[in-house]
């Protein structure tokens, strides 16, 4: 009689919550790219204010626009958002130390002076500044000018100066005489030039922009193109893309990488640093760095003494070779470098230094990216409470415990979320709402999947089921790919261009999201068994994982549908080679040869190390890992896309593909975005474009 009672409990359960979905409406294209991504967040130094960048599209202005916002929280505890600014081009914000200001950058639209030996008008610029904004509100201004763009740029602890680096400056005869030799011919690699680094005391920008607010840059005399009141303080032949000053003021720390911004040479990535107290241009940087490792995101520790950094390509230990994320120190005197996390057997996705010295970090394990912290290097790195799902962008207050966090899981739309320390994470309170629509409809629900390789090794994965649908049998499935290739699938929210397996779901596929060898969160091991079989070995687990979830009637054979985006779409390439069980392909930004790859990418170290050394050292393994030379046994209809200005993965590939499956009859459309690289950063209708011409093939070829 209880079993009964229980049975009938759990029907009338399970009723309530079939009814509950089907209240909910199913997501639309358009709702879907209208969802809001965080940039950054950072806590302001007494932890009584948080500030947020955002990322949504303006449709109208046709541009992926970037907003400050503010959350403070006043006497009672109670919270305020409020927007900080409004020109849509506004990001990386820092506070200040003492609170009082923001510093960010921004694109804003200004105006350039005419030259006074030219008939021209008047232009408008769209180059980076660095502005200021009172940490109250109010109008922001700009503090530096000229026509080369910020790169990167610091607070002294006292809030007194502002570092930041640009492009060398240049003369008007250096300009006019550069024109006069070269016309409209480009320098590929010889007209870049390295960065200068400056100080700006913070104080005089502040009284010359009540001075001379509508002040803009005019180059009529033969000098530097210079921001008023600035100081050069160093000079690199690279490029800077991050700096951060010591605590106690007396140096700076700055990573390059290569004036092309393309990844060429390992040398070009290193970390140095500039003794303030005795700065000149004409002393050259200390080389802190001197490794085969592509080092970001630095930051000094509290002891002044070492600097804290990140490593995603290359070794600090030895000679070229990717692993997973890593987080390191090195001392500023000596070089020597240490890891931190050493015994962490996944990948640190991001790091922050809290007010006691340690570490927090969001470390990926599997499908999971949870918080873990180290107090010291030689302590346990111990993961912290919270919820399932996936952390990020995690920022510390310097004068208070409090923790902000982005966070989202499969079924909880990404937000910025508090709590007062890290040891209450599982109380933290969501401070946004931005994307809280899609909490509002009958989302998808999906869960990992696992299965065991043709060599043992056990595979994992992600499936999202249609709304309605969970753990349903024999469904038709899309396989879809992740880039990198040391990305992962897992338990979190993204709704965009790239990631699209929500609407994939809600229009009624199964999506398998493969964690294929190569990806991050398994070990290293794992990661590099990719090396050198850059598409076979990847291309067996995938295959092997398709054939588990048809012997678990979890998928319909019939229906099988397959695609993916930049190495997801080499993968989607190389695949289409091995079977004809697809009955459509969705393939965008994937290479289907290395050679040629090689030569227009701009990652050609880490391509090497894939494919175990350059075109002429490795001239089989170009050959037998390319889709191009086996394209004759594809049978699917297949859909490709690419950024017309792309040099990740060059649209000559794409073009290669499309002339292929042309030549062979197979049925093939190609599109291409205008303007766009492998980002697909600058026209937000692209990537709607892109997606919902994607979700017609599939349905088209698909047989849905």
């Amino acid at each position: 009689m209880k079993t009964k009672r229980l049975l009938v409990c759990l029907v009338i359960i399970l009723a309530f919550n079939f009814a509950h979905a089907a209240d909910k409406p199913k997501l639309t294209l358009d709702e879907f790219f209208d969802s809001v991504d965080f940039k950054s967040v950072k806590l302001s130094p007494d932890g009584a204010a948080v500030l947020i960048e955002t990322e949504r599209a303006d449709w109208d202005q046709r541009i992926f626009r970037t907003d400050l916002w503010v959350y403070r929280t006043d006497d009672r505890g109670t919270g305020t958002l409020m927007q900080l600014t409004q020109s849509g081009r506004d990001c990386k914000p820092e506070w200040s130390p003492d609170g009082r200001w923001i510093a960010f950058l921004s694109e804003r639209k200004t105006h350039t002076a005419k030259r006074t030996d030219s008939d021209d008008e008047p232009t408008e610029d769209e180059t980076a500044h660095l502005y200021l904004i009172s940490s109250t509100g109010g109008e922001s201004f700009s503090v530096t000018r000229g026509e080369e763009e910020v790169h990167a740029f610091a607070w002294s602890p006292d809030s007194k100066t502002l570092y930041f680096a640009t492009r060398q400056p240049w003369t008007k005869d250096q300009k006019d005489a550069y024109k006069k030799e070269w016309k409209d011919v480009t320098q590929y690699r010889a007209a870049e030039r390295g960065d200068a680094i400056f100080s700006l005391d913070v104080a005089e920008a502040l009284a010359r922009h009540l001075a001379e607010p509508s002040r803009i840059s005019d180059d009529s005399d033969n000098t530097p193109d210079l921001t008023p009141g600035s100081r050069a303080i160093a000079s690199t032949s690279w490029r800077v893309n991050g700096m951060d000053v010591s605590p106690d003021g007396r140096r700076l720390a700055f990573a390059t990488e290569s004036v092309s911004e393309r990844e060429e040479k390992i040398s070009e990535f290193e970390i140095y640093s500039v003794d303030l107290v005795n700065a000149s241009p004409d002393r050259p940087p200390h080389q802190v760095t001197h490794n085969e490792a592509q080092e970001d995101h630095v930051h000094w520790a509290k002891d002044n003494k070492h600097i804290l950094f990140e490593v995603e390509f290359g070794s600090v230990e030895g000679k070229y070779k990717d692993t997973q994320n890593r987080l390191y120190w090195v001392d500023a005197d000596t070089g020597l470098t240490a890891r931190w996390a050493s015994d962490f057997t996944g990948s640190v996705h991001r790091y922050c230094v809290n007010r006691n010295e340690g570490v927090v970090v969001a470390g990926r394990v599997g499908t999971e990216i949870q918080l873990y912290s180290q107090a010291n290097l030689n302590a346990t790195f111990a993961k912290q409470g919270g919820w399932a799902g996936t952390y990020d962008l995690i920022a510390f207050a310097e004068h208070s415990s409090r923790i902000a966090v982005v966070y989202s899981s499969l079924e909880k739309p990404t937000e910025v979320y508090v709590a007062d320390s890290i040891d209450k994470l599982s109380d933290a309170r969501p401070i946004t709402s931005f994307n809280l629509l899609f909490a509002e409809r009958d989302l998808p629900k999906g869960k990992p999947y696992r299965w065991t390789a043709d060599d043992g090794s056990s595979v994992e994965g992600m499936l999202m089921y249609p709304p309605g649908k969970f753990e349903a049998r024999n469904l038709p499935t899309f396989v879809f790919i992740h880039g990198g290739p040391d990305d992962a699938d897992g338990n979190h929210f993204e709704a965009d261009w790239y990631q699209w397996d929500r609407l994939a779901a809600t229009q009624g596929w199964l999506v398998f999201e493969p964690n294929y060898r190569g990806s991050s969160g398994y070990g290293d091991k794992f990661l590099e068994q990719i090396v050198p079989e850059l598409v076979s070995r990847p291309g067996k687990d995938i295959l092997e994982g398709v054939d588990a979830l048809v012997k678990d009637g979890i998928a319909d054979p019939n229906h099988l549908v397959i695609g993916g985006y930049s190495y997801g779409g080499y993968m989607t390439n190389w695949l289409i080679t091995q079977t004809n069980r697809f009955k459509a392909a969705v393939t965008g930004a994937g290479a289907v040869e290395h050679v040629a790859n090689w030569g227009n990418d701009d990652t050609t170290f880490d391509d090497a190390y894939f494919l175990g050394g350059t075109p002429w050292e490795a001239a089989q393994r170009y050959h037998d890992e390319a889709a191009i030379f086996q394209i004759d046994k594809v049978r699917t209809p297949t859909h490709i896309v690419a950024g017309a200005d792309d040099i990740r993965v060059a649209v000559e590939e794409n073009y290669l593909l499309d002339h292929a499956l042309h030549n062979l009859g197979v049925p093939s459309t190609f599109l291409i975005f205008p303007g766009e690289g492998h980002e697909l950063d600058k026209n937000p209708w692209h990537g709607k474009i892109k997606v919902r011409e994607e979700l017609k093939w599939l349905a088209k070829y698909g047989g849905m």
